[in-house]
Parts: structure tokens; sequence; C-alpha cells
């Protein structure tokens, strides 16, 4: 299923046979809902300058472009190409991407830290989901993730052994969560919620740990979704719940069951029967909503925006509500470039201010901010707008109230997104105009909270305990890179044709 018309794919190409394997994206990927943006001018320079440095620096080394692209190294020397065109945001130097070693030592210091991400997916072995195959290419043709640009990508790759990989393998994520989207239709749910709970246990009997968690995903005014909410409560013991308001949002054509937060007569009936139960986090997909996808869709818009949040939160203080991709509504043809007119114009970017502002609106500390897309969306392509994102979360919600997610494996692995986080700072300029205090380093108080301390709390994970640095993932990630780690660098999607 794909939501553009036969003329606007038409336009576009896969990802993969269109953008460089640079190790950060270079130009904007899509899935086939909503139409990319050209590459914009600042992103060819960065494109122009990170080529110059892998052939300058990879010569050195004896390695070609895509080699030098896959090292650590590659990956420094595509900051230092962000920072010469974007400004100094992120936190690197030219030695370690041009000192052999160096960026290797750098990330050694990092190799123990907690990083928890609580938004993951992977498609089921039956699925039809081919648009994700598309929105893969597209990522790696972007440059957003290196590893997944030159190798054509196919439904494997966006299944379980491939998100294991790209998880646990080819980046620093220590434990992560494996999350899901209903459908109207039963073939297009990402996984079930049986799926969801036997990979869960696949994972953490071969780990000897726990390394997973998962999802229920419930799906209110579904034909019989009460009774899939008994079972799932009952046989899955899920970690936490999760829905979206907008109700299908895979097929959106489809949708025919969209609800609020604060519907009483037929949400809150599900928020008394899972704390009966023990559950007591709901995470609701919210934003990631642009201008074209509601001329489309208009009778979904307002169930996309958190209007709905601060009553729900307010009347059931016992619930933690994460709201994914902390309702960041500026992805596709409403691009990031008017997310950050937005912010210089007025100091705010919907949906995302507005969910900042719900603690001091309704005097609440029990809403949450998934990070999901933003980084995804807005580091590679306005890194301004990007630090501006995470001021504004941070001052509204708390520091301790923002949490690590990167909805991951859409975009490859996370390793580029992790070390965009440790590495991105609020320029000076934005802090003392808006009152944002600094992130802080990589392992500062501020990026270790976000990174897993937060959800480490919430989802009550005792990382000293769990034994993860002895336990067989060690040992097979150890191993792995003695071997020599072949990254995929790879992204899955669509751009718009040259």
């Amino acid at each position: 299923m794909r939501m553009l018309s036969d003329d606007e794919m038409a336009r576009l190409q896969p990802a993969e046979d269109a953008t460089a394997p640079t190790p950060l994206p270079t130009q904007v990927v899509s899935s086939d809902e909503f139409m990319p943006i050209p590459q914009t001018e600042r992103q060819r320079k960065v494109e122009a300058r990170l080529n110059d440095l892998a052939d300058e620096l990879g010569r050195k080394r004896g390695l070609d472009r895509r080699q030098f692209f896959k090292t650590t190294a590659g990956m420094a020397a595509a900051f230092v190409a962000m920072n010469d065109v974007y400004g100094p945001l992120y936190g690197v130097n030219r030695a370690e991407a041009a000192v052999p070693g160096a960026a290797e030592a750098r990330l050694a210091q990092f190799k123990d830290q907690f990083v928890m991400d609580v938004h993951t997916h992977f498609l089921r072995d039956d699925t039809r989901l081919e648009g994700f195959v598309r929105a893969r290419e597209a990522v790696g043709k972007a440059g957003w993730n290196p590893a997944l640009a030159g190798k054509p990508q196919t439904l494997d790759d966006l299944k379980y052994a491939n998100w294991f990989k790209e998880m646990f393998l080819d980046s620093d994520t220590k434990v992560a969560l494996i999350s899901g989207s209903p459908s109207e239709d039963k073939r297009d749910w990402f996984l079930t919620n049986e799926m969801k709970r036997d990979a869960r246990a696949k994972v953490n009997a071969a780990a000897g740990s726990k390394r997973c968690l998962s999802h229920m995903i419930f799906a209110p005014g579904y034909d019989g979704w009460l009774d899939e909410v008994d079972r799932s409560l009952a046989e899955d013991k899920p970690d936490s719940a999760k829905g979206y308001t907008v109700g299908d949002n895979t097929n959106k054509h489809l949708a025919r069951t969209p609800w609020r937060m604060d519907d009483e007569k037929l949400v809150y009936p599900f928020y008394e029967k899972i704390l009966k139960a023990g559950v007591d986090i709901v995470c609701v997909h919210k934003g990631l909503y642009p201008p074209e996808t509601a001329q489309r869709f208009p009778h979904l818009t307002s169930f996309a925006r958190v209007d709905d949040v601060g009553k729900a939160a307010k009347d059931w203080p016992q619930i933690r509500f994460v709201i994914y991709h902390s309702a960041f509504r500026w992805t596709g043809q409403g691009n990031a470039a008017n997310g950050l007119a937005q912010f210089e114009q007025t100091g705010r970017v919907e949906w995302t201010s507005d969910l900042a502002e719900i603690p001091a609106k309704y005097g609440v500390s029990n809403v949450y901010g998934d990070l999901g897309q933003i980084f995804a969306q807005t580091t590679v392509v306005e890194p301004r707008l990007c630090a501006a994102l995470m001021g504004i979360l941070v001052k509204g919600l708390g520091a301790d109230h923002v949490v690590w997610g990167t909805d991951a494996v859409w975009t490859g692995s996370p390793q580029w997104q992790i070390e965009s986080l440790r590495r991105l700072e609020i320029p000076e300029d934005i802090q003392s105009k808006h009152g944002f205090a600094p992130l802080g380093p990589a392992d500062g108080p501020v990026k270790t909270a976000i990174f897993g301390g937060n959800s480490a709390r919430m989802y009550r994970y005792d990382a000293r305990k769990a034994g993860l640095e002895t336990d067989r993932f060690a040992a097979l990630k150890a191993e792995y890179l003695r071997s020599g780690a072949d990254p995929s660098n790879l992204r899955y999607g669509y751009v718009l044709k040259g």
C-alpha cells in the first residue's frame, strides 16, 4: 500500500540508486507517504565537502571513498563537513578524521554508555509493506546513514535478523524496545502483539539477559479491540502500550477509527484496565503530519495534534504518557526549513512546542517526549532546528522527561543518530535568546539521562544489575568488532529524481 499518486511516484527514484554512501544523509528521503524535498544547496555543500575529505584522508590510509565512509574516522569527517557548512553545532575536530586511531579512541570512551532505544521496528515475515523497503533505500541515498548507501534493499533488510544486527552489533544500543503499528487491514500490522512478545523472548534468551522490551499495540475502535487488550495483558505481559490517535497510520485512507487520548467513554476504560494489570506507560504516536498530508486527510489532522494530551495526563497521573516523535510535524514537503523559519520567527515549532508547554499549562509531570524521527528528520537537514527542538523539549518537559528513540530500522542502524546527539550542542545565540540550557558533553547529565537514564527509570530497568557487560551479546559484539565490523550504512526510501 502507498499514499502517493502514480504521477508523484513517477517523480521519485529509489534512494539507493541516487544518493552517495556518506556516513550521514545528505538528502531527504521519504517513504511512500509523502513527497521528499529536493537536496538543498547546503546539503550539496556538505556532500561535496565530505567527498573531498574522504578523498584526501582516505587516500592517506589506502582507502577509497566508500571504504573511508565506513570507518569511525569517516563518521567524524561527516561532522567536520556539517560544521563547515552549518556552523559549530557538533563537537568534533579535524584530528578525529585525520589522525589514525583518534576517532576510534574517542568512540571507545563511550562503548559502555547505557543507550536504551525505546522506539525500534522490524516487519513480520509475511509482510506486504514494500514501501518500507523504499524508505530504507531513500535514507541510504540521502546519506543519513552511509551504511545503507549503495546496497539494494529487500524486505529481509526490514526483518528480525537485520534489525538484530543493526541494533546490537552496528550500534551502541544496549537495550531496545520493539514497537509496532496497527492497521484496519490485519495483514498490515507491522507485528502482532504475539510476534513482539515472541521476539522479546527470543532476544533475551539468546542474550542471557534482559536486552529487549516490547509494546502491546492498542487500537481503540477496532473490532474486538478491548478483547485483544485483555488477551495481551494476560498472555503477552507487555512492558508498555502504544497507540496511534489517527487510527490507521499505515493506510490512512482506511482510517475509520481515529480517537482522542482524553475520550472518557472510549479510552478511559482502557487506562483503568492496564493500570489494574500493572502497566503504567502509554506511548502515543503524534505528529509527522505535514501540510500535504493534512490536505489529503483533513479529517485526521486534529487527531495528530497534542490537544488531547493535557487533560488525559491530568486525569490519569498514575500513567506516564510518552508522545512519540515529540509531535514533530515538519516532515516531507512541510519540511525542516519551514520548521526552522517558524522557530526563528516565533520561538516555537508546532506541534512540539505545544507538547513542551503541557506540564506548565496543566500542572502535570507525567508527560514525556520521545525523539523518534526528530533526529532522522532534522539533524542532517536543518541542524539548528534539531538543536532548537532539543532546547524546547528540555526546557518545557525537563531533561528527565525526554527519552531516546530512533525509529530504526527504517533509517538503518541508529549509530549515526547516537553520534549526532553525543556531539550536538545548542548554539550560544539560541541558548541566550530562548533561555535554553546547554546539552553538555556526550556523557554529561543531560545526555546520559536522555540516552537511557530516563527510560530505565520509567521501565524500572536496573542497568547495574542487568549483566550487560558479561552476557552473550557483549561477547558476540566483541567478536564482531575483532573480526572486522561491517556496517551496511544503508537507508531506505525515495528521493526526487535529479
